[in-house]
């Protein structure tokens, strides 16, 4: 076997479709795009969802929902969390930076603390909201709870 002397296996290469080169390429006259209709024409350009003129999907089903362009979306942390990254890192004062470090959140993210868990060390914990019982547990323990 040399380089000069290979060759596709047969049946894997084919010679393009020559389109519109008159009539005895069997591609011409309407050049494989059948009579009439937008999709002979040049230019045609179906719109996305477009049915054939029956109904489109999305204009049979009906509307619903509410989206609030004013939501904040928060990352929710439990108690539970601020605990068990208290004792792995020995910390009086948990803010944004800390849970960054952590993992936890990105440094854009806003930070809701809920109070999921028990909280047995005093942390001065800083984040951008609280729930009730989260910053009741907090003052509890001896802490402190700073909305930024």
């Amino acid at each position: 076997m040399k380089l000069h002397t290979l060759k596709p296996a047969a049946g894997a290469t084919q010679s393009r479709k020559r389109i519109g080169r008159g009539p005895g390429s069997g591609m011409g006259g309407t050049s494989t795009r059948g009579h009439k209709g937008a999709k002979q024409r040049s230019g045609y350009h179906k719109k996305i969802g477009f049915e054939g003129g029956q109904m489109p999907l999305q204009r049979r089903l009906p509307k619903f929902g509410f989206k609030n362009i004013n939501r904040v979306e928060y990352k929710a942390i439990n108690l539970s969390t601020l605990q068990t990254l208290a004792e792995a890192k020995n910390l009086e004062k948990i803010g944004i930076q800390e849970l960054v470090a952590a993992g936890f959140i990105s440094s854009k993210t806003l930070v809701k603390i809920l109070g999921n868990g028990e909280l047995k060390v005093k942390l001065a914990v800083e984040a951008h909201a609280f729930s009730k019982s989260a910053e009741a547990a907090i003052v509890a323990a001896g802490g402190t709870a700073t909305k930024l």
